[in-house]
């Protein structure tokens, strides 16, 4: 009778050799798993804190000389600052700055006190407070409206109720830029940074590496092409692949989705120019190192991961830790996030965007410099 179990011991040594032999496959299946531990374990937080707040004060700054008064505002703003929820990081002296830091994506939050609020509390009226709410993060929007609003109830209990039951401090939320809180405005912005990914960083990656694989790449090392000029025309036709996905998207939100594009389209596809250029960098730099597709595969699914988790796409990126937030500076779809949101939702224009937009084309070009120059390496 045959031994089901005959040549195991020659087939198990026989796999073990090629493993031995690919490194870089053992590594990333090992690294993979421990690098999402930490991200998700110490990187990720669900909840909401110190959220980005702007604060025009027009009762603290109008009343300068009446402490009483100006103490008022500022023992409510100092309740805000307290939450751990908001994190005031600038006050600005009118509504037209208030508006500029939020449409420009800087602040989440704009807190307005309005003139009157002093002069209303010690006549022992109601006074009003406006929170300007960005609602293209849903989550951060309904933790801000409610929070501020609970602190608002508590702040009047501490003064007492006046007559008439009403409160002391109303707080008056108002969502903008998303006011129905839609999910897919929230969400198919930023969900274009990350299918984009996989025109321009997973199919370039692929080129120079099937080179290799097919035993071609000497063709092009005897080729009078210099490196830099290979990479820009290994890069190209992928480029225009890109364009043409980055329009289909477009056509997609605004038609299928519905989706209101309250900024520039002209604004969006220059931007967006700068993170296909730095992605199509990222494949060419990918290809330069894999020596197979597999695991080219495999880096591509290391720069997937950090783009999901790390640019702010499904986590807010203040809740993160400050290890884990300065990483997030070095992922570029944290920057084309930022401009796809800003312009589809919140209206932005390239005065508020162009440092995003100067951040990727460097990016770009110095990853696809060092691209160029490994190659350089490859055929000495």
């Amino acid at each position: 009778m045959n031994n089901p179990a005959q040549g195991l011991g020659a087939i198990f040594y026989k796999e073990v050799r090629h493993m031995r032999r690919d490194p870089m496959a053992i590594l990333f299946a090992l690294v993979i798993p421990v690098l999402l531990m930490i991200i998700l374990g110490t990187a990720i937080d669900t909840n909401i804190r110190q959220v980005r707040t702007v604060v025009y004060d027009a009762s603290g700054s109008a009343m300068m000389s009446a402490v009483s008064g100006s103490s008022m505002s500022r023992a409510f703003l100092d309740r805000l600052r307290n939450s751990d929820t908001f994190r005031i990081y600038k006050y600005v002296s009118s509504d037209a700055e208030l508006n500029r830091e939020l449409i420009a994506g800087r602040a989440s939050v704009g807190i307005k006190v309005p003139v009157d609020f002093d002069r209303d509390l010690l006549k022992g009226n109601q006074a009003q407070v406006l929170v300007l709410v960005d609602g293209s993060d849903s989550n951060v929007a309904g933790q801000a409206v409610n929070v501020s609003s609970s602190l608002g109830l508590d702040e009047s209990l501490r003064r007492m109720m006046p007559a008439g039951g009403r409160q002391a401090i109303e707080v008056r939320p108002k969502m903008m830029f998303n006011p129905a809180s839609r999910s897919p405005n929230f969400l198919l912005p930023g969900l274009m940074s990350v299918l984009l990914i996989l025109v321009t960083v997973l199919l370039t990656a692929f080129s120079i590496v099937r080179e290799k694989e097919r035993g071609t790449i000497e063709q092009l090392f005897v080729t009078p092409v210099r490196p830099l000029g290979l990479m820009l025309g290994k890069i190209m036709p992928y480029f225009v692949t890109g364009t043409v996905e980055f329009t289909v998207i477009i056509l997609f939100m605004r038609f299928v989705f519905k989706i209101p594009i309250h900024g520039s389209v002209l604004v969006l596809a220059v931007l967006t120019a700068g993170y296909l250029f730095v992605n199509l960098a990222i494949g060419m730099l990918i290809s330069s190192k894999a020596n197979s597709q597999a695991e080219a595969l495999q880096m591509c699914m290391v720069v997937m991961l950090l783009s999901i988790f790390l640019s702010g796409f499904m986590f807010p990126r203040e809740t993160m830790p400050t290890w884990a937030y300065l990483a997030s500076h070095l992922v570029p779809a944290t920057y084309m996030i930022q401009i796809a949101r800003g312009v589809i939702l919140r209206g932005a224009g390239l005065a508020q965007l162009w440092i995003n937009g100067v951040v990727l084309f460097a990016m770009g070009a110095g990853l696809l410099l060092l691209a160029a120059k490994r190659f350089k390496n490859m055929t000495v």
